[in-house]
């Protein structure tokens, strides 16, 4: 789960912050069941998975990755991305990232009331453990274990982080050509999305 690349490229904007973040929580098409806003921002986290799901460095960085971890090193690499992204953060955020995540908790509890009852019970662990664990590749490793554990089936998320100890460079690197490509279309998708209504 990316959540900080999602909430990263959501802009400003409270509720497309919003809707970014309830986008692996919402399934389905959109029907008016939410504000306008806030499906524009479940719409904008579905289209940049779709970018990322075709775009050549994402799919580089999946191609590192074992061929056991089969369909879950997509995982792997929103996971190994959200590392890098708060690695970096003070390159690319223009505030810190402890203020960052700070200040969206504070916009996304504005929208509590309307946030599907799963995130709700997870957005303390999301904001006060989760996301500022993403700065060690430690925090990494218990995400994915943490993952792993809730999956029924037999699976090697947990065992992930050894990819990324591994390729740590060359994921880095990919990370460093993909960010500034999401981030432009998601800014186009934005604009698109704030016209539309």
């Amino acid at each position: 789960m990316n959540f900080l690349f999602h909430l990263y490229l959501s802009g400003n904007d409270a509720e497309l912050l919003a809707g970014n973040l309830m986008g692996d929580f919402v399934k389905g098409k959109l029907t008016g069941h939410f504000p306008a806003g806030i499906e524009e921002g479940i719409a904008l986290h579905r289209r940049i998975d779709s970018f990322a799901g075709t775009n050549r460095h994402f799919l580089g960085s999946k191609r590192r990755l074992d061929a056991r971890f089969g369909h879950f090193r997509g995982v792997l690499v929103d996971l190994f991305y959200d590392h890098f992204l708060a690695v970096h953060w003070d390159d690319y955020g223009a505030v810190s990232l402890r203020q960052f995540l700070a200040d969206t908790r504070l916009a996304i509890r504005r929208y509590g009331n309307i946030l599907p009852e799963r995130l709700r019970r997870v957005e303390p662990y999301i904001f006060g453990e989760l996301l500022p664990s993403y700065l060690e590749v430690s925090g990494i490793e218990r995400a994915l274990a943490r993952m792993s554990s809730r999956i029924a089936r037999s699976n090697p998320l947990g065992e992930g982080a050894g990819e990324l100890r591994k390729y740590y460079e060359g994921l880095e690197n990919d990370f460093y050509e993909f960010l500034p490509e999401v981030r432009e279309f998601a800014g186009e998708e934005r604009r698109k999305l704030r016209t539309v209504t």
